[in-house]
């Protein structure tokens, strides 16, 4: 039992809620999916268990992601998500948590209002918003607050953003709607288009993390899958292969690639060198898709590393800025 309510950092993503907890590191890493009972409303799974249910549920259940392309699309569900996850993060306390969220830079007022709301009601005692490109470079370990341009690439479920940061602020950034969620739909489409089958998103996401890539291999991988066929209306088993992903996922990681060359052609002078020296930072579970990175740097023609345990690094960063909250506001 809590005394005191601990201070929470929290990465509430599209796919994943990621908590961290300032001496006990990630506490909590869940995905962002909710099952509730049609008719009252009733929450009956959170996290893991409610993402099994994900396409297997009956007619009086549904299981659903109440945060769409990195915004609220279902309030309620939302706050009683951030609720579960935040009794589950502290047990019981005397005093509610001061909690910081991360928003994708370019949110509207209306869309950080209703992330304020949430946490608010599901008994947060004080909450911190942080743009996602700031906490993911803090998470990083990067020194955001020298005068020396960062570059980060965080690629999560529903958004990429893509920030170039000097002296602990933003200079330049953009929030594009293209990551792991539209790699798991170009691949259902793919699938459907080439093979004349319909899989779920969980196939498709577990696809995408076997033999999902962007930069041609040296060596085919493949991998067995199950869906319906269309035309008998059965079930089918047939082997993909990761070239057939390079073809589908080529599209999406194309967009990627024009946002980051984009903000480069905007940076300034002085900060393009620093980017230039340094590299770009690349954050988030979407950039784990194999090639991703390679393909940046043959594009870029500058150096690209994947920051060290990437899904994280946007709540790990959102905990130490909560942390370090004078100096944040102090260089902003």
């Amino acid at each position: 039992m809590l005394e005191f309510g601990q201070d929470i950092g929290i990465d509430l993503g599209t796919a994943t809620v990621i908590a961290y907890i300032k001496g006990k590191g990630v506490v909590l890493r869940e995905p962002s999916v909710v099952a509730v009972e049609k008719d009252t409303g009733e929450v009956l799974a959170v996290g893991k268990e409610a993402r099994r249910m994900l396409g297997r549920t009956p007619g009086t259940i549904i299981a659903t992601r109440p945060l769409r392309e990195g915004v609220i699309s279902d309030y309620t569900v939302t706050e009683k998500m951030l609720k579960y996850f935040i009794n589950k993060v502290c047990g019981k306390y005397i005093f509610a948590p001061k909690i910081m969220i991360c928003v994708p830079s370019r949110v509207t007022e209306v869309e950080k209002k209703a992330v304020i709301d949430a946490a608010g009601k599901a008994g947060a005692r004080k909450v911190y918003l942080i743009e996602e490109p700031l906490a993911a470079a803090i998470g990083a370990g990067l020194d955001i607050y020298k005068p020396s341009g960062n570059m980060i690439v965080d690629i999560g479920g529903g958004t990429t953003d893509i920030a170039v940061i000097s002296l602990g602020g933003t200079v330049l950034s953009t929030s594009i709607k293209v990551a792991g969620d539209k790699f798991d739909e170009a691949i259902v489409k793919y699938i459907k288009k080439k093979h004349n089958i319909v899989i779920g998103e969980r196939t498709a996401e577990d696809i995408k993390i076997n033999i999902g890539c962007v930069y041609p291999k040296i060596q085919d991988a493949d991998m067995e899958i199950r869906g319906r066929d269309l035309i008998s209306g059965l079930p089918k088993t047939i082997t993909v292969y990761s070239s057939e992903m390079l073809e589908a996922l080529s599209e999406s990681a194309e967009q990627i690639i024009e946002a980051v060359h984009s903000i480069l052609e905007k940076t300034p002078p002085e900060l393009s060198a620093d980017i230039g020296r340094k590299g770009i930072y690349m954050t988030g579970g979407g950039c784990l898709i194999d090639g991703l990175d390679k393909l940046l740097q043959e594009r870029t023609g500058i150096n690209v590393m994947i920051a060290q345990d990437a899904v994280s690094c946007v709540a790990l960063g959102t905990g130490k800025a909560l942390e370090n909250l004078e100096t944040l506001n102090g260089k902003r």
